[in-house]
């Protein structure tokens, strides 16, 4: 058997940057399923598969439709299934801040537009979480620490 001091092992969770791909990973499952439930998600019955003309609002605020969710969902379980590893649970954050940046500049672009190129229903505060959530994920993936406290001794 070899050893690779250049990769240390991590149990699931156990970095700070794992733990907050976890965080991110249950928190996106968490909305993925509100979208889906009547109470949470407002006039459920124009829900969409896709498209800017669903009007249905998780929490009565932000747009969603069937896509929306599942994508969400998706990004969950991405989320969970990173934080098993250090290196994993950092490209989450980081390439996960980058999706969602170019997710808000698409809102900006197309929250006002009709037709194929609006495929995902945004409104304004889609597009303000879209931000805070590039700017958080991006930049706990930078200045995260790497390895755990046991790791690096």
């Amino acid at each position: 058997m070899t050893s690779n001091a250049a990769a240390p092992r991590t149990g699931f969770a156990a970095t700070l940057t794992q733990k907050g791909a976890l965080l991110f990973g249950v928190v996106f499952l968490i909305v993925g399923i509100a979208g889906f439930i009547p109470g949470l998600t407002m006039d459920m019955g124009s829900m969409s598969m896709a498209g800017h003309g669903s009007m249905a609002l998780l929490l009565g605020l932000f747009q969603v439709s069937v896509l929306h969710n599942i994508v969400h969902l998706l990004f969950g379980i991405v989320g969970v299934a990173a934080a098993r590893s250090a290196g994993g649970a950092r490209l989450y954050l980081l390439v996960g801040g980058i999706i969602y940046a170019v997710l808000f500049i698409y809102g900006l672009f197309t929250s006002s537009m009709t037709g194929a190129a609006n495929f995902v229903p945004l409104n304004s505060a889609d597009n303000v979480l879209h931000a805070f959530l590039a700017v958080a994920m991006i930049i706990l993936g930078i200045v995260l620490p790497r390895a755990s406290a046991r790791g690096r001794a």
